[in-house]
């Protein structure tokens, strides 16, 4: 099969999915190509690995029969333009990183890292040891997250956050799904339960996958509800949350302060376009939570597993869209 690899951070793990897929298959490394020379390949290609295709690219891809996704979402792939028998799969392992990435920023923002950090490169050294106004830090044992969205990177957040003595709640859309048998949350509920998580909750954090349904979830009332001491965490998509709403919480110090890994805009655009970057309350990365190397080594493998499988005509794993053929 002719297999275009179309993903900057996979491309690292280029010669482990040849080892893995053997080699009778043609990898095409993709990553660097301008977007013209993608497309009129696209009609060639059997196997397509990334995680954003265009409606033309789709369209063109007459021999494909997957579409991989480098992740788990595949809210960048064109369901509706691939033809009938092209199937969608995707990956995960995601869920440890992301949950590390999660309870770190819990802490700076708890313990003011951000303004601290700021200060003594200027020169100053702020501390309650030197300045009886400033307010102490304070520890996560005993505060209470609340997780909107409870699969496998809000699970392995929860298991986390209750390692270090967080408590735990969550809301999901199936409140009744069985969960890890370590993870021991207060309660699990519906999405009917979110405004009562928010109002529980000193961290909320938002890992749902962007569809209709959770575009803007999180707007000015739902941050009022937070209160004022509480942490908001975005490792979902940005839209999820209403990005004006947003600021002008922390500006005004509705709640406390937020975590942000996904924006509303991607490179080469600025992420916002309200100043966030000014704020002190703000912990902001470049939608990375994810990017470790044993979060990309699993998800190769993922990959190569499921190309073998459709090499040797086996089911795939994964599949959020089947192929007809």
């Amino acid at each position: 099969m002719r297999i275009m690899l179309n993903h900057r951070i996979l491309g690292r793990f280029a010669e482990r999915l040849r080892t893995l897929t053997g080699e009778q298959h043609e990898w095409l490394d993709a990553w660097d190509w301008p977007a013209g020379r993608v497309t009129a390949a696209m009609g060639e290609t059997d196997v397509y690995v990334g995680s954003r295709l265009t409606e033309e690219d789709a369209r063109r891809g007459a021999r494909l029969r997957l579409v991989h996704v480098v992740g788990a979402g595949h809210d960048g792939i064109p369901l509706a333009a691939l033809g009938p028998d092209v199937s969608v799969a995707n990956t995960h392992h995601h869920g440890g990183s992301i949950a590390e990435h999660v309870l770190m920023c819990v802490m700076m923002l708890a313990r003011n890292v951000l303004t601290a950090d700021a200060e003594l490169r200027a020169g100053r050294w702020l501390s309650v040891a030197v300045d009886s106004a400033l307010p102490f830090g304070g520890t996560l044992r005993g505060r209470r997250v609340g997780v909107i969205g409870f699969g496998e990177t809000g699970t392995e957040i929860g298991r986390l956050c209750q390692a270090v003595g967080l408590g735990v709640r969550a809301v999901r859309r199936d409140p009744t799904a069985p969960l890890p048998t370590d993870l021991r949350p207060d309660w699990v509920g519906g999405t009917d339960r979110l405004p009562e998580l928010l109002a529980e909750s000193d961290v909320v954090v938002v890992t749902v996958p962007l569809s209709a349904a959770t575009r803007g979830l999180i707007g000015r009332a739902e941050l009022a509800a937070m209160g004022r001491g509480a942490l908001l965490v975005n490792v979902a998509r940005g839209p999820v949350v209403q990005e004006e709403a947003l600021y002008e919480a922390l500006t005004a110090g509705t709640i406390a302060g937020a975590a942000l890994d996904v924006w509303w805009a991607a490179p080469p655009d600025a992420p916002s376009r309200l100043p966030f970057h000014t704020l002190r309350n703000v912990v902001m990365t470049p939608h990375n939570s994810g990017h470790t190397e044993e979060t990309f080594a699993a998800r190769a493998e993922d990959i190569a597993a499921n190309i073998n499988s459709l090499a040797a005509g086996r089911p795939l794993a994964n599949v959020v869209r089947a192929g007809h053929g």
